[in-house]
């Protein structure tokens, strides 16, 4: 599996729950914090697909990928455990372990694998 088939629904679902957030509750950290690493996980997506197109890893997207996931994680992750709120802190925690492990594995394996050319 490539890395763009999991980033780029995972940056819209981060930008649809911060866009909520702020039009719930007013949250502007919710709007800065989701919309802000939603699009910049779609911009990372986007890249690794248009290099996949050429045959080519993106290092950078995925670099990119891992570092949101992994920063995510932990924020989320230590907003959690003082508030015990599985909605949003936990749900974005754990899917965002989940995205650090996935990029860190594609990392490990040397990035998107591409099919043999067929004439």
């Amino acid at each position: 599996m490539h890395d763009f088939c999991f980033t780029i629904p995972y940056g819209l679902l981060l930008v649809c729950g911060g866009a909520i957030g702020f039009l719930k509750k007013g949250s502007v950290a919710s709007l800065g914090g989701g919309v802000g690493t939603g699009l910049l996980l779609v911009l990372a997506g986007y890249l690794s697909l248009q290099a996949f197109h050429k045959r080519k890893n993106s290092y950078l997207a995925l670099i990119l990928e891992t570092a949101i996931a992994a920063t995510l994680s932990y924020i989320m992750g230590q907003r959690y455990m003082q508030t015990q709120k599985i909605m949003p802190a936990g749900i974005v925690a754990g899917i965002s372990v989940v995205m650090a492990v996935f990029y860190l594995y594609k990392i490990a394996t040397g990035g998107n694998h591409f099919p043999p050319k067929t004439e």
